[in-house]
């Protein structure tokens, strides 16, 4: 989404004379998308941001695929996937397609051996569990419990945890993620129907400015590989920024829902979205109020989408038996709907206080190897009748 942000100290004018308090030139760096038409940032460094002293070498983190093509409903339980120690061997692939992949990962120590950097795909991290900071080279945003943080491809960060008890869902879009075409205007602007504007969105707010030479490990994601490379300067060194590239928090505490008589369809809990897939919350907030209406969800087809669940917390009106941690796949082809019981279940109820992130991709997904360690392989005859 179009919005400026400004951090540190820049000259009046791009690409002018900028120097040091020695009199040395900083080195400016243009940090844009989509060639140079897309969003961009111009930073400034203390050194070169170009000074790579070895590479030592790549290993892949391409998924292991299961099913390449499928039409079965699965359940996973999140939780299940192992905590590790190390941030980025935490990360376990579930879901994949060309545009997506879908990530569960429980780190228990912050980084601090290397930085990272993701050079094929914007990141939107929702922490489920933990809290700490998100340093980056373009400054520092603290997260907590149902805060979505957003970086950018290309993002220099690290995850400082506050604790070892850490649970993150995790988005990995190589297509840009911005906010619904549909709440903003022709500038920009979030609307006044949006459930959420730019006040709720957190910019970095403290800036660190590292001036230091050695040997500094950056491992870089490029086409599902990771490439270990020494810098022979301190990535955050950047003294100043302005721009509209860079990255963001939103909790998901701070989404407003979209309420109305009879049930309202997916789209109004959209949050996010690319030209491959859509991100939507659900939050807690008020049923329908038409006097017969039924709160839970109708039945539909999923015909031109896959549908992924991530269950948060909270008390899951339209399912049977899910808990906090759970994954739900929808595979497009085929319906999907209420488990048995749960419209009848639904009818007079108030309010619903769950809590939950939807994917929807365009393009099927496959299982890996890894997702099918933690499926329940009969959730798809979840929705036979008890006689059944």
């Amino acid at each position: 989404m179009p919005f400026y942000h400004k951090l540190g100290k820049i000259p009046p004018k791009r690409h002018t004379v900028f120097r040091k308090p020695n009199g040395e030139l900083y080195s400016e760096q243009l940090f844009g998308t989509i060639g140079f038409d897309g969003m961009s940032t111009n930073s400034y460094h203390v050194h070169r941001p170009t000074m790579v002293k070895e590479i030592k070498g790549q290993y892949s983190v391409k998924p292991e695929i299961a099913l390449e093509n499928h039409i079965k409903s699965y359940r996973f339980r999140g939780f299940q996937v192992k905590s590790k120690a190390d941030y980025l061997e935490s990360r376990t692939i579930v879901l994949t397609n060309s545009d997506v992949n879908i990530i569960l990962a429980a780190p228990q120590e912050s980084m601090t051996d290397y930085f990272y950097k993701n050079s094929d795909a914007d990141e939107l991290i929702f922490i489920h569990k933990g809290s700490g900071t998100l340093r980056t080279h373009l400054g520092n945003i603290d997260f907590k419990y149902g805060d979505y943080l957003l970086i950018p491809r290309g993002i220099i960060y690290q995850l400082r945890f506050d604790d070892k008890d850490n649970r993150l869902f995790i988005t990995e879009s190589r297509r840009p993620i911005y906010t619904p075409k549909r709440y903003r205007n022709w500038f920009g602007q979030l609307l006044e129907h949006s459930p959420y504007c730019e006040r709720d969105l957190r910019r970095p707010d403290t800036l660190e400015t590292h001036d230091e030479l050695g040997d500094f490990l950056m491992k870089i994601k490029k086409q599902d590989e990771i490439f270990d490379m020494v810098y022979a300067s301190h990535p955050f060194d950047v003294v100043g920024y302005d721009g509209y590239n860079f990255p963001y928090a939103l909790s998901i505490h701070d989404f407003e829902p979209i309420t109305g008589r009879i049930h309202q369809p997916p789209p109004v809990h959209q949050t996010f979205e690319t030209d491959a897939f859509v991100v939507c919350s659900f939050v807690p907030r008020l049923y329908d109020y038409h006097p017969d209406s039924i709160p839970a969800p109708y039945n539909h087809s999923n015909i031109d989408s896959d549908e992924v669940l991530y269950y948060v917390d909270g008390d899951f009106m339209s399912r049977n038996d899910v808990d906090a941690g759970h994954i739900s796949l929808h595979p497009a082809g085929i319906p999907h709907g209420p488990h048995p019981g749960a419209a009848e279940r639904s009818i007079g109820k108030t309010k619903t206080e769950e809590l939950a992130v939807m994917v929807d991709t365009f393009k099927p997904l496959k299982v890996t190897k890894a997702a099918l360690e933690i499926a329940d392989e009969d959730y798809h005859k979840s929705w036979l009748e008890s006689s059944h």
